[in-house]
């Protein structure tokens, strides 16, 4: 197999995602090229020289488990930017399904005693990812929402398959609930959310939640949710399948370590979008990107849920692509656009 080749020392690929970040717009865009266009949508000049240092290593190696998860801890120290600073940040582990995850807890610098609390999935295909990776994620909700975020490391493929990730998603939401009062948080104000397979973990945690006929999450924060496994026929994968960070190859690599079968992804606890009965989910703020291969299955389940009866507020982000939300301190749009799903996320909590 065909090793992962890094052109730019990590260290210089921090500092040139800085200086992007600092830089004038119309500076950024003669940097970036040609504007690109697709489907009437504007790729961010930022996103645009952003993908050029991605594409700067050779994209056509193949890359195993372990480099991959290698791979998205560098990613993460070059694109979030500079630590977000919050009040307060614990380690600790909480209930899963088969025993006891690493999770971390943070407080913003507004959260009073029994605030609200962000149950949070990071994404990464259910294969990748930790809290590391989206630490700074984590800190900007729990920033700039002025809440409490508690960070899962659910059980990662293809060491645990389907439906292990799903079984923690709803244990550790559980578990929150029962530790309520240890984290600070307001028992009756519990939400879920996730990016990407974490948001299609927060999906199917709601769904479960509202199943078993326990507690259920008070809100859903959906960050371009992974909605159906397995087919790929929504126009989006043909529109921005190779080129825009996240590939059509790279979900189908995905898939293949996560589900042992592939008629899995017909479970819904594999595909959200699956479900017959979406009726009595808590209400939800789903994240859009435009330039997301996802884009139309995440829309399609935004959708669903308001027929439904769901109440559903949707953020559109048309010229950014997939992983946008990790860049929360580095250049300047992917951070507004964040800005606007903590505020989103602090006003869906006040009311319920």
């Amino acid at each position: 197999m065909l090793k992962h080749r890094r052109t730019i020392p990590e260290a210089a690929e921090a500092s040139i995602t800085r200086v992007i970040g600092s830089l004038p717009p119309g500076m950024v865009r003669r940097l970036a090229g040609r504007p690109v266009e697709v489907d009437g949508q504007v790729l961010e000049a930022e996103a645009q020289l952003a993908q050029r240092l991605v594409d700067s290593e050779d994209g056509s190696v193949m890359l195993s488990v372990a480099e991959r998860r290698a791979k998205i801890e560098h990613d993460a120290r070059v694109f979030t930017g500079p630590r977000v600073e919050v009040a307060d940040v614990r380690n600790l582990e909480i209930e899963g399904a088969a025993g006891l995850l690493p999770a971390r807890l943070y407080a913003g610098q507004g959260a009073r005693a029994r605030s609200p609390l962000l149950v949070y999935f990071h994404g990464g295909g259910w294969t990748v990812g930790s809290l590391d990776t989206h630490d700074n994620l984590c800190r900007f909700l729990a920033r700039d929402a002025g809440m409490r975020v508690l960070s899962v490391a659910y059980r990662l493929a293809p060491e645990s398959r389907f439906p292990a990730a799903a079984e923690d998603a709803l244990a550790s939401y559980r578990g929150a609930v029962a530790e309520a009062d240890a984290l600070g948080a307001d028992p009756h104000r519990i939400a879920v959310g996730g990016d990407s397979a974490g948001g299609n973990l927060a999906a199917v945690c709601c769904q479960l939640a509202a199943a078993d006929g326990g507690t259920e999450p008070c809100f859903q924060l959906l960050i371009y949710p992974v909605a159906q496994l397995g087919g790929r026929e929504h126009r989006s994968y043909e529109l921005f399948g190779e080129g825009y960070y996240l590939t059509t190859a790279e979900m189908d690599w995905f898939d293949s370590m996560y589900l042992s079968d592939p008629s899995e992804a017909d479970d819904p606890r594999a595909s959200p979008l699956r479900a017959k009965d979406l009726s009595g989910l808590p209400p939800a703020l789903v994240v859009v990107a435009g330039f997301d291969p996802l884009r139309d299955e995440v829309v399609e389940y935004a959708e669903r849920l308001r027929e439904a009866g769901v109440e559903v507020e949707m953020q559109r982000v048309p010229g950014m692509p997939h992983g946008f939300a990790n860049a929360v301190a580095a250049g300047r749009v992917a951070p507004a656009a964040m800005r606007e799903v903590a505020r989103s996320l602090a006003r869906g909590l006040a009311t319920t």
